[in-house]
């Protein structure tokens, strides 16, 4: 064969980046990198225990300590109202979310400035950071729940159908975990401020939460202002679900679902425009 029967080598150059409208989010995308998530989601759990004593038991420790202290503070010396039910149980359907979201947020946030080596390296869509760290965080609510079932059975707090309703809230608890996330991931990666004044933001956030305290104690001349914190809307769907506390205040729990859709779309579109200059800038 002749040197011009020879094939021509393919010297086309494929420039793989970030596209440039606002209105396509890839999510096609996303799916071709399911694997990925899963293994960045695996490897959060794996850094997060990793050379712990006591490894996953924390998953448990922290939700039951956290508890304990509510109770003796607010339950036994402030005698916070607890709805008629055992005051444990009152903190700990509301603990149980709450620290899924600050875990969440906490490292949805700060993901792409710890990730910083891989985004330099290689290219998949950056989306799956944010997303990998506001799910690892599951498994521990998974951990944290068994144990709040073990509660209600002890304390004898009859569990409703109605315990059928969680996943819903807990999936409107992660959609607000990734809007805040998409919305702070980027400016971290700018200012690292952010990391600093992160956890200050989320200890001020929980006493604004009616996590210690009922949100039948919030003057009804407040009530719609305190309503626009997004965390009340997820609270008072958790307490109702498991408690069957009466009638929750569906407006609360209506202006967080339209708060937080609102937040999730235009993080989205925040993180998609500011993903270009990830590399450049971490």
């Amino acid at each position: 064969m002749t040197a011009a029967a020879l094939p021509k080598p393919d010297r086309r150059t494929i420039d793989i980046r970030p596209g440039r409208s606002l209105g396509k989010l890839e999510l096609e995308e996303l799916w071709q990198y399911r694997e990925l998530l899963y293994f960045l989601v695996l490897r959060e759990l794996k850094i997060r225990y990793r050379q712990a004593a006591i490894g996953a038991a924390w998953a448990l420790i922290q939700p039951i300590l956290a508890v304990a202290i509510f109770s003796v503070v607010f339950g036994h010396f402030a005698k916070m109202p607890s709805g008629g039910v055992p005051y444990p149980i009152f903190a700990f359907t509301a603990v149980l979310p709450w620290m899924y979201f600050a875990e969440a947020v906490r490292r949805g946030s700060t993901g792409l400035v710890s990730d910083s080596d891989l985004i330099r390296k290689i290219y998949f869509p950056r989306l799956l950071v944010p997303l990998a760290m506001v799910a690892a965080p599951l498994i521990d609510f998974a951990a944290g729940f068994v144990v709040l079932l073990a509660m209600l059975v002890w304390y004898q707090v009859e569990i409703t159908p109605y315990i059928f309703l969680l996943p819903l809230f807990l999936l409107v608890a992660l959609s607000l975990s990734l809007s805040v996330a998409l919305w702070l991931a980027p400016l971290s990666v700018r200012f690292r401020d952010v990391v600093h004044a992160l956890p200050f933001v989320i200890q001020v956030w929980m006493y604004a939460s009616p996590v210690a305290y009922p949100m039948a104690i919030v003057p009804e001349r407040w009530r719609l202002l305190y309503s626009l914190n997004p965390m009340v809307g997820v609270i008072e769907g958790f307490r109702w679900v498991l408690l069957r506390d009466g009638h929750p205040d569906f407006r609360a729990i209506a202006i967080s679902c339209v708060i937080i859709s609102a937040c999730l779309a235009g993080g989205l579109v925040y993180f998609k425009k500011m993903e270009r200059s990830f590399a450049d800038v971490i």
